[in-house]
């Protein structure tokens, strides 16, 4: 059966259109606290906001509470990285692409059962999965049915390693099926549409890293990383479908994090208009009220994962990797389902 699917490790440096963002840039200190009383916070993160964070440190060790914290970064496929932590990768803060990779350590006891329980329900962010295209958008590629034209080639990463892959899934599956009330019209969808899927790569970034490189008709992502994209000079348009998805970012402080306080102040810094402002700017949609920066219009037929009966139900359903509609799918397209855990990039 002939491999559909190349799996692209996050390397230690991701360069788009010529800007270089280095993943690997300095060595962290073998202790969390130096003779001078600074401390060493651990960021383990989901790959497409690395440039974000790193002016969101830059902007916190500017404050009182961060002029004498210093952070160790790693990035990669959102899933991998919540994998590798509850295996024992070393994190004070955590930023996954969607809530089953928090609650992964929560069952862990690495992360508090209630992380959630503030006024953002555990979020950081939100943004919504839109259709990218080369500039122009020259097949004219605007619909879910779009992406299921013969001859369309369409780029979304692995679900069983990417967080961002099950929220593209989750965006067209859930406006095919209505919201869930329709499941057979809705896996129909998704069998056409990954029968046009030539590469699943590990992470959002680097799909989208293979789309500007020049592979693919379109692409399924967040919002942000169009964005993120045309910020860089890629030569992409991008639409946002009347239904498409809401998709919520979380973040926690681990329980066994050295410096528990500190990480709670930056998790309050990037809860502040200030903060959210950059993320803002990054192409992320803010959970805070009134932060300014770029405006975002609300599709008309947005829907939630809760629309579509939560995660649990969604996780059982559509990516269990043994037996469900994804599981289903990619071994017929001789995918692999199986979630090892691929090498993150460090900073």
């Amino acid at each position: 059966m002939k491999l559909r699917t190349r799996v692209l490790a996050v390397s230690t440096a991701f360069v788009l259109s010529g800007t270089a963002l280095s993943a690997c840039a300095g060595t962290a200190k073998s202790s969390d606290t130096d003779s001078g009383g600074d401390v060493t916070l651990a960021l383990v993160a989901y790959s497409t906001p690395q440039a974000a964070y790193e002016q969101l440190i830059a902007a916190f060790q500017k404050t009182d509470a961060g002029k004498k914290i210093k952070f160790t970064q790693s990035y990669g496929a959102s899933g991998d990285q919540s994998r590798a932590v509850a295996s024992g990768l070393k994190a004070d803060i955590v930023a996954f692409s969607l809530e089953p990779d928090i609650t992964r350590l929560v069952t862990a006891k690495l992360v508090d059962a209630s992380w959630n329980s503030d006024q953002y329900k555990g979020m950081i962010t939100d943004s919504v999965a839109v259709i990218g295209t080369r500039k122009g958008n020259p097949k004219n590629l605007k619909t879910w049915d779009d992406l299921t034209k013969p001859g369309v080639q369409v780029l979304t990463p692995n679900p069983f390693t990417s967080g961002g892959a099950k929220w593209n899934i989750l965006a067209g599956y859930g406006a095919k099926s209505k919201k869930g009330t329709d499941k057979d019209a809705g896996a129909t969808y998704l069998d056409a549409l990954f029968k046009n899927v030539p590469v699943q790569d590990n992470s959002g970034r680097a799909s989208l890293q293979t789309f500007t490189s020049g592979k693919g008709d379109a692409f399924i992502s967040y919002e942000n990383e169009a964005l993120f994209a045309q910020k860089n000079g890629q030569a992409v348009d991008y639409t946002v479908p009347d239904d498409t998805i809401l998709i919520e970012n979380p973040m926690a402080v681990t329980t066994n994090s050295a410096h528990p306080a500190e990480a709670k102040a930056f998790l309050e810094f990037l809860h502040t208009p200030a903060a959210q402002k950059i993320y803002a700017d990054n192409g992320y949609r803010p959970v805070v009220k009134d932060a300014g920066g770029r405006s975002f219009p609300t599709p008309s037929g947005l829907f939630t994962v809760g629309d579509l009966g939560g995660w649990s139900k969604v996780n059982k359903e559509l990516f269990d990797p043994g037996q469900s509609v994804m599981a289903s799918i990619e071994q017929k397209l001789g995918v692999s389902t199986s979630a090892a855990p691929s090498p993150a990039a460090s900073k």
